[in-house]
């Protein structure tokens, strides 16, 4: 087994995550909801919180050296299945058929104010 490395881990007291664990070359990316740089939360239409949710979680896994290709699964909690629709358009323009990640989504009250929150588990060969 190789070692396990951690992406992202808090600094300054932040909450006790990391934004990816790797371990054996499987990547566990946590939760990405649509917050800025700032780390604001974007109030928004589904598609825009969505867009900026998968462009959070796109960073993560290229900090740790991964891509969209390697991703196997995606986690999903939108908090109104009215967006599905919404969602799942944005989701179809970031993976391609040949690339489809097996998926759930979940219907769920978010812990902050979004409307959607996408976490994923990657792989890749060492």
């Amino acid at each position: 087994m190789s070692d396990i490395k951690r992406h992202g881990t808090p600094t300054g007291g932040g909450l006790p995550i990391s934004k990816a664990v790797e371990a054996d070359g499987w990547l566990y990316v946590s939760g990405q909801v649509p917050r800025n740089e700032k780390g604001e939360l974007l109030a928004g239409s589904m598609k825009a919180e969505a867009e900026l949710a998968f462009d959070n979680m796109v960073k993560v896994l290229e900090g740790a050296g991964y891509t969209m290709d390697n991703v196997v699964r995606v986690g999903v909690w939108i908090d109104d299945p009215r967006d599905f629709a919404e969602f799942n358009k944005v989701f179809a323009a970031r993976f391609s058929s040949a690339h489809a990640p097996a998926r759930v989504t979940i219907q769920s009250s978010m812990m902050c104010d979004c409307k959607v929150e996408v976490d994923c588990i990657a792989w890749k060969a060492s």
